[in-house]
This record gives structure tokens, C-alpha cells and sequence, in this order.
């Protein structure tokens, strides 16, 4: 997503906490992969293959096999049965793929403004694009397919806030309500990045805590960061992607407490920009399906890393 426009202006630099400065201490070292990867004179030619300890408990590894661009189901909100077992049964799981391909053609409803606690934001907006036109809508629903096979074969039932089938949207609230309702022991948000050239890299998005009108965040801040420090490490385990160079302090990690689909979730939930769109280098990445099929085994990795303690 691009940080262009009200729900996705950029971040302001917080003064750093001492527990800021520990947690940068931290995960730089969970994320050591990505250095060793850079060393080897291979970090941006999309290829990964570096190593990094998840941050927290590592999780048995996830099947993984390339495919191509899946389509849509019938229902944003169905999934194929869960297996019959697996490590992750019983266990609910929401994909929320980043804006929706039709956005586009419905410029009013999705500029009408919804409440998101700590005031009022847009429904949704177009996302972005690489700069041959691969859109984000397009990359978040593909990486999103992939994701609930992984998620599936380890048994969790998975639902997308929406799988190509609406004409628009839905609003930042309505996705934040999907997760709600199903009681999902973990929510993840998938979008990439449409910062200027050179801006490089993956990073999580983690909800500050608020606790204004409908927004009460604070029961899922630490659950939150749990699920976003595990998914950052595995996503640098599985693609070799490096940390944002412009956002996160090289942490990969950054609290915001401006997302309506942050604010209004009252179940564990990160938002991840898996990369730049408006990079060559990173778009390279994030155009090559075998690269996507990467990125869903390391965000779904992280899922089951955090939702096996």
C-alpha cells in the first residue's frame, strides 16, 4: 500500500523508548539472515536462500510447492473444509488481502469516510503498482491464495476479508468486523509498499495502543507483536528479503496507530508490506510468482510459529 493518501500517510518518527531501543537491539539479531545474505552479494536479485532465527519459538516448516495465480472462490468469507488434523486444528485464521482489483472503478464509495476511533478515514483506496502496472490488489490476493493452501494443510480453518468477488472495498472497519466475528486467533494484512525508488525492503506493521471511541486496542498490542516479530523472522528465512531501509530503524517493525484495520481489531493482527512496488529491484521480487510462493511460506510459518506458542 501506498503511504499517499489518509489511511496511508507516512509514519512520524516516535521519540525512542528505552523499551523501543531494547526491542531495536532485538530483532536486528533475529533478523541477522538478511546481513549474512547481503555479504554474500546476492540480497535484491530476488533469489533469498539466507537464514534467519525466527524471532520466538521456531514452528515445524510448512510445506511448500510453487503455483501459479490462483483464482477466486466463490466467497470472501468461505474457505475449503480445514484438515481433518494438523498442528493448527481448531485454530482460526483471517487473511486480509490489501485493497480490492475493482477499487478503482468506485472512487466514491471508497472515499467515504468511516470512523476508526481515533477519527475518520476513507472506506479503502486503490493501492498501488509497480511501475509496468502489476497491482497491489492483484499481489495481495495472490499471495493471499497461497497463504490459506499452506494454512489449510496444517489444518486451520482460514477466511479471506475478501477474494476478488465484491465490486468494491470492503472499508477498513468491515475488514477489521471480519476478523471480530470469526474470532480469529490471528489476523494478518497483506500489502506492498509504494514508496520512491531505492526505498527498499519488507516491514510489519504492529497497532500502537489506542483507546479512543470504537478503538480500544490495548488487550492486543503484546499478542500483536508477538505475531509480527515470529512472521518478520520467518519472512526473512524464507525470501532473504532485508528489512526496510526507510521505515522500522532496521528493525522491520513499525507501530502505527493511524489504521482503521488496526484500531478496530479486538483479535491479534499486523499488517505487512512485503516490499517496494515503486523499486525495480523489489518489484522484480514481488512480480515473480516463485518469490510470492516464498513470501506466503514465510508469513505462514510466522502464523504457525505464533499460534503454536
Amino acid at each position: 500500500m501506498s503511504y499517499a493518501g489518509p489511511e496511508f500517510e507516512p509514519p512520524r518518527r516516535p521519540r525512542r523508548s528505552p523499551l523501543t531501543v531494547a526491542l531495536a537491539a532485538l530483532v536486528p539479531g533475529a533478523l541477522l539472515g538478511w546481513v549474512v545474505y547481503e555479504g554474500l552479494g546476492s540480497a535484491g536479485d530476488g533469489s533469498g536462500g539466507a537464514e534467519a532465527t525466527a524471532v520466538g519459538t521456531p514452528s515445524a516448516p510448512v510445506s511448500s510447492s510453487p503455483t501459479d495465480d490462483e483464482k477466486p472462490s466463490p466467497s470472501a468469507t468461505s474457505s475449503a473444509p480445514p484438515a481433518a488434523s494438523g498442528p493448527l486444528k481448531g485454530k482460526v485464521v483471517v487473511i486480509d488481502p490489501g485493497h480490492n482489483p475493482a477499487n478503482f472503478q468506485h472512487t466514491a464509495e471508497i472515499n467515504r469516510k468511516v470512523d476508526i476511533g481515533t477519527g475518520y478515514k476513507e472506506c479503502d483506496t486503490t493501492g498501488t503498482a509497480t511501475n509496468a502496472g502489476y497491482t497491489e490488489a492483484k499481489f495481495t490476493l495472490d499471495v493471499a491464495h497461497r497463504m490459506r493452501t499452506l494454512l489449510e494443510e496444517q489444518g486451520a480453518t482460514v477466511k479471506l476479508t475478501q477474494d476478488g468477488d465484491r465490486t468494491y472495498g470492503p472499508c477498513i472497519d468491515e475488514r477489521a468486523r471480519i476478523g471480530n466475528k470469526a474470532k480469529a486467533d490471528a489476523v494478518v494484512s497483506i500489502h506492498a509498499d509504494g514508496a520512491g525508488s531505492g526505498n527498499r525492503g519488507f516491514h510489519v506493521i504492529l497497532p500502537g495502543s489506542v483507546n479512543s471511541g470504537a478503538a480500544d486496542t490495548r488487550p492486543i498490542v503484546a499478542p500483536s507483536r508477538d505475531l509480527g516479530e515470529r512472521i518478520a523472522g520467518n519472512f526473512v528465512r524464507a525470501t532473504g528479503s532485508a528489512p526496510s531501509n526507510y521505515v522500522g530503524d532496521g528493525t522491520g517493525l513499525v507501530t502505527r496507530k493511524d489504521l482503521g484495520g488496526l484500531n478496530l481489531s479486538t483479535v491479534p493482527k499486523v499488517f505487512i508490506e512485503c516490499g517496494n512496488m515503486r523499486d525495480t529491484k523489489d518489484a522484480a521480487q514481488l512480480t515473480s510468482g516463485a518469490w510470492r510462493q516464498k513470501a506466503a511460506q514465510g508469513i505462514s510459518e510466522g502464523i504457525v510459529s505464533f499460534l503454536r506458542g
